[in-house]
């Protein structure tokens, strides 16, 4: 009896650390175990292709192993991307006259500094979010680190909705590019005002009448730190900066757009999957202490999944979207290339195909709804996505969330997945019997 007691207190112990929805997941311990779990992200599979001989990486005098990386991890340099402030791993080489420079695609990002010490890469994996990895630059044998807790003091917050995760973060940066943080700073994604946005970045392309904050310096003294301006619709750096150390010669808008959005939808689905998994964890421990059946699934946890899975649905469908009031154009190969990936239906629709009149995309259901991580949720997280989605998509739903979907969007974004994603579109849509 005396141990049944004891038991059921260190349950009761366990559930008492139970997050709130906003609050950091503990992520360290079982069931995640982020540390030491086995991880399959890109990174990991190309360390694994060089310890074989089956992939190489070439150096670079100018640019030490970037370009070789980016070119085994499929990252396009027209993701080239220009942060000046000091607000990354080696703020001590970042300045606005040697930004640092972001690549990414759908699920790798990597970071490059003028004479940096060590290339930043971080990579989804599909079961455990975002890892982190570094690589030395020096010319010897590449050596691949993984990020032991060090990245997690920022990357691991409420602004990564509580798991390890991305962020963009706009600031007033001083001339040293080093953040003015009485004045401070957002975390933005695709709602944000783009009035707000890209604060200590550089920006290249065109938005009209809509202003931001990049390609500036703040003035803490100026009741408003920036005047946007000098910033707007510029075409290239050339006046702000010297781009001939960069492999590009922008900061592409449309890039850095997409890289709000694609980071925090990330970190959406991780949230969705850990706070489903440890729901589920806690269930079995107190299910055990209390005799109830294996499969019993609380009330707590059940609120649980369906927290994470509508947040996440929020996400996918781009649920308050700040409107557009002029077309956008990156300076860069970009919107061309990210859009020349994934699949197409019959009419040459995809749902990589961008709008930038009104809105991002054209139909607005996420790509990443093709991505390992979407397809690695545990399945009562999925099966709760996917029966609201298909709430959401024949009309069922009238929530403001997703109030923004016309009738004209839900056909098309059907019609997209029937081509594109059958198997999903046979639990989406079953056939009448």
């Amino acid at each position: 009896m005396r141990d049944s007691l004891l038991f059921l207190l260190t349950c009761l112990l366990i559930l008492s650390r139970t997050p709130v929805a906003t609050a950091q997941l503990e992520f360290e311990n079982a069931p995640i175990n982020y540390q030491t779990a086995p991880v399959h992200d890109r990174v990991t599979k190309l360390i694994a292709a060089l310890d074989a001989g089956t992939a190489e990486l070439t150096w670079d005098e100018d640019h030490g192993w970037l370009p070789s990386v980016l070119k085994a991890l499929d990252v396009p340099r027209s993701s080239q991307l220009l942060v000046f402030s000091k607000t990354s791993l080696q703020l001590h080489r970042i300045s606005p006259l040697r930004p640092r420079a972001l690549y990414f695609n759908d699920d790798t990002y990597v970071g490059w500094v003028q004479r940096g010490d060590v290339l930043e890469l971080a990579a989804v994996d599909p079961t455990q979010g975002t890892i982190f990895y570094t690589l030395g630059q020096k010319p010897e044998r590449p050596e691949f680190r993984r990020d032991k807790g060090n990245c997690l003091i920022c990357h691991a917050s409420r602004r990564t909705q509580g798991v390890p995760g991305l962020l963009v973060r706009s600031v007033f940066p001083a001339r040293d590019g080093q953040p003015h943080f009485g004045l401070g700073t957002i975390t933005t994604d695709h709602r944000s005002p783009l009035e707000d946005r890209f604060g200590g970045w550089y920006v290249t392309g065109t938005h009209g009448s809509m202003r931001h904050r990049g390609n500036a310096i703040a003035d803490d003294q100026r009741e408003d730190p920036i005047d946007p301006e000098p910033g707007a619709n510029r075409k290239s750096l050339d006046e702000l900066i010297r781009t001939k150390p960069y492999l590009e010669p922008g900061s592409d808008l449309v890039a850095l757009m997409l890289l709000e959005y694609q980071s925090q939808a990330h970190n959406a689905v991780a949230r969705a999957s850990f706070e489903t998994r440890q729901a589920q964890h806690y269930d079995q421990v107190m299910n055990t202490a209390l005799g109830r059946p294996k499969n019993f699934r609380s009330d707590v946890t059940e609120r649980r999944i369906q927290a994470s899975s509508e947040k996440l649905l929020q996400f996918l469908f781009y649920s308050d979207e700040f409107r557009l009031t002029a077309p956008v154009r990156g300076s860069s190969d970009f919107t061309r290339d990210f859009q020349t990936k994934g699949p197409r239906d019959k009419q040459g629709r995809s749902l990589r195909d961008f709008d930038l009149k009104q809105r991002m995309f054209r139909y607005p259901l996420s790509y990443l709804i093709y991505s390992e991580s979407f397809a690695a949720l545990p399945d009562a997280a999925r099966e709760h996505v996917e029966s609201r989605m298909t709430e959401i998509l024949s009309g069922e739903d009238h929530s403001e969330a997703f109030a923004h979907l016309t009738d004209e969007d839900r056909e098309a974004i059907r019609e997209i997945l029937l081509e594109t994603a059958p198997e999903l579109s046979q639990r989406l849509f079953p056939p009448a019997e």
